[in-house]
């Protein structure tokens, strides 16, 4: 595996293979790997000659009361991790290195990220699509490889792959979790000995719902009271929200059929932690 820290090289690199017609599978990551990211790099290594993953802590999706200068960092155990599963080449530039200079053009999303939790984070989805555009015109991959448990954000890069006509397929994942069903996260390290032990009810809550709809239930309403009841009778956290959309569309449900997301997010002392169930209704 080599480490690469500038764009020149990384892209000079991505242009020979694909010039081999060799197929690039791209991981963006943000660090502090985990089984999560291991697994994304597993099915990248499964179909594809070549396999980039990045490590970039993206300034521009964090807002300016989140943790930026605080978020996980521990490159020498993800350089290991990287190299246990096969990555070729770990892109892992600086700040200065992705902006150089001050933008002359700005991306803003504007469908899908007024619901969830881009409902609270103005701008972060914006964050995102920028570092990603950057990242799809340097590495050129033929696939890229994001995980389930932000949903929203597959959706968003759903968005961006097609208006901006990027030739990549998406490539989503489900969502990895521990034994306990938490679903695996960086910022997981953030919650104290108690809230780990709640933070499972977050799954739970949502197979409680699950279970409902299975058994006939179509009321909104209700289903998401039994979310919040399940939460605030298991959680010390507080609720941020509890919602229901059509999936990927991140549209309004006017009725509980077809492909639907619920997700929710409970913040912790310390940590936000995100969860969601798609099911696909009859």
């Amino acid at each position: 595996m080599r480490v690469i820290t500038s764009r020149q090289e990384i892209q000079m690199i991505s242009l020979k293979h694909k010039n081999e017609g060799k197929s690039i599978g791209f991981v963006p990551t943000m660090g502090y790997l985990h089984e999560g990211h291991l697994t994304l790099a597993k099915n990248a290594r499964e179909n594809n000659d070549i396999v980039i993953m990045s490590i970039f802590v993206n300034p521009l999706q964090f807002g300016p009361n989140e943790d930026f200068e605080t978020y996980p960092r521990d490159l020498k155990q993800d350089e290991q991790l990287a190299n246990n599963v096969g990555i070729d080449y770990l892109f892992v530039p600086s700040v200065e290195e992705i902006y150089p200079n001050s933008p002359a053009i700005q991306m803003t999303v504007q469908n899908r990220v007024n619901v969830l939790c881009g409902k609270k984070r103005e701008g972060h989805f914006d964050g995102v699509v920028t570092v990603l555009t950057k990242l799809f015109h340097l590495v050129m991959p033929n696939r890229v490889y994001f995980g389930l448990k932000d949903a929203q954000q597959v959706s968003v890069v759903d968005s961006l792959i097609e208006d901006f006509f990027f030739p990549i397929e998406l490539v989503a994942v489900d969502t990895v979790r521990e034994e306990d069903g938490l679903a695996k996260s960086s910022r997981n390290v953030y919650l104290n000995d108690q809230e780990r032990m709640e933070a499972v009810e977050l799954q739970k809550s949502l197979q409680v719902a699950k279970v409902s709809i299975q058994n006939g239930e179509r009321n909104m309403d209700k289903i998401i009271s039994l979310i919040e009841n399940h939460l605030q009778s298991t959680t010390s956290g507080a609720i941020d929200y509890i919602e229901m959309y059509q999936y990927p569309s991140l549209k309004p449900l006017i009725e509980i059929k077809g492909k639907i997301i619920i997700g929710l997010a409970v913040q912790f002392s310390k940590a936000r932690l995100i969860d969601n169930i798609i099911m696909e209704i009859a």
